[in-house]
């Protein structure tokens, strides 16, 4: 990170930023999204147990991945005030944080899955199929949680094309071990959707490898000695990035879960109807991955500027964020109404899947807008530090808005299981709207403060 002078120099510097982000994050959801193709063409008893697994499993991530998100800002912060010295200590504690979270997330998991998935009304291979899917990723749980949080700190320096090329090592060996344990190529077992798991743990450790490696022997990592110096952990170390991280990870979740909740309360439908479910969900999803590179960009450069107290320039990164998540809602509402077909084929063979699926998809067009606007809105917010007021936000909009205005016009109308994709449009507009009111109102408050000299 660097300042910059004119609106032209922000915007080549936002662009260098975020599209190595973009190609990363969307590497890392073509993991998924192969997870659930290869697992769907395995068999559509798979594919829903993939979908269920992965509905019950993406909220907790997300969630607690909000948390080692903390890091970007702080140590983002941190470089723009020039206190680089701090920021090693903090990395090493956030990797203490990290193995800590993810260790509390398997042994919760151990007790809780099987009694969630007997409260639900599942075929018994849909329910076989989704224990040991997610059984098989709890195995790359804590590799997975401190690559997340390595990433956190090289994106935070500017740094984005070394977790993109990471991330591009690990995508086509992602593919190979679906290839091997899903359909039992080169001397593996056939799996199903549980292989997709096993694929996944395999290669989440070799990424953590990867970026320990990196961040050990190149510069300008290697400068920062993070591996050097181990100390205790530290409560207060850790106190730091929870307070700022917690209200972030929560955040996240009430989103991402009220897809899982919409997917759970539509257990109570066929397979095809879930099965169609989640490959429109998951498609849309993909797109998603934009608005929120643009989110975690605008994380980076608005806490860079906040950090050196330049608040306008803040504020234009802001807004130019802002205009490109409205430009991309439009190209993916496009993508969406023109291959809705080509997109069903994707998932699934059976004739009344790829109907379903497409009406799934109509509804999706209207959502991702609302995400398109919402996420960066997000990002720039957490650039400022500025979390607790969101996290109200997110839970009003998704929760107590969103889903019981889906379950409504699911229970009580002739929408059916589409009631509750217009309840996700009806939450995600609510908190695109809040969110927006809450950025205008701190800008306005930090614009009377003094810039620095």
């Amino acid at each position: 990170m660097y300042r910059t002078n004119s609106l032209q120099q922000k915007l080549k510097l936002f662009l260098t930023i975020l599209i190595p982000i973009l190609i990363t994050q969307l590497s890392l959801y073509a993991m998924n999204f192969f997870d659930t193709v290869m697992s769907g063409k395995f068999g559509t008893a798979d594919l829903a147990g993939v979908a269920i697994g992965s509905n019950l499993w993406v909220p907790i991530f997300t969630g607690i991945n909000g948390i080692l998100l903390a890091l970007s800002p702080i140590v983002s912060q941190l470089v723009g005030a020039a206190k680089e010295k701090e920021v090693p200590e903090i990395v090493r504690q956030g990797i203490y944080l990290a193995i800590g979270l993810a260790a509390a997330v398997t042994i919760v998991g151990i007790f809780v899955v099987q009694p969630i998935l007997n409260r639900m009304d599942l075929d018994a291979e849909v329910a076989r199929v989704a224990k040991y899917y997610l059984a098989s990723l709890a195995t790359g749980i804590i590799p997975l949680f401190i690559f997340n949080l390595l990433r956190c700190f090289m994106d935070a320096l500017g740094q984005t094309r070394t977790s993109m090329v990471i991330i591009l090592i690990s995508l086509p060996l992602n593919i190979l071990f679906n290839y091997m344990f899903i359909f039992g190529r080169l001397g593996m077992p056939a799996m199903g959707g549980i292989g997709a798991g096993i694929a996944s743990s395999l290669t989440y450790w070799i990424s953590s490898a990867v970026a320990v490696w990196v961040i050990h022997r190149y510069r300008p990592f290697r400068l920062y000695g993070i591996f050097r110096k181990w100390g205790r952990p530290s409560m207060h170390a850790w106190w730091e990035q929870l307070r700022i991280g917690v209200p972030i990870g929560f955040a996240i979740f009430f989103e991402t879960s009220i897809f899982a909740a919409v997917t759970l309360l539509m257990s109570v439908y066929n397979t095809e109807t879930i099965a169609a479910h989640q490959a429109a969900i998951n498609f849309a999803s993909y797109l998603y991955m934009i608005p929120l590179s643009i989110a975690m960009a605008l994380t980076i450069a608005v806490g860079f500027e906040v950090g050196g107290k330049r608040h306008h320039d803040a504020k234009i990164y802001a807004y130019i964020g802002l205009s490109c998540g409205i430009a991309v809602s439009f190209l993916a509402g496009l993508v969406l109404y023109t291959l809705d077909d080509a997109v069903a084929r994707l998932y699934n063979d059976n004739p009344e899947v790829i109907t379903l699926t497409k009406q799934f998809i109509f509804y999706a067009i209207f959502f991702q807008f609302a995400d398109a606007i919402g996420a960066p809105l997000q990002g720039a917010l957490r650039g400022y530090k500025d979390v607790n007021i969101t996290l109200v936000m997110a839970l009003i909009s998704y929760w107590l808005i969103g889903l019981p205005s889906g379950w409504l016009l699911a229970n009580y109308t002739h929408f059916g299981p589409f009631g509750y994709w217009m309840g996700i449009i009806i939450g995600l507009s609510a908190g695109a709207i809040t969110l927006f009111g809450r950025l205008v109102y701190l800008q306005r408050k930090l614009s009377s403060q003094p810039a620095h000299e």
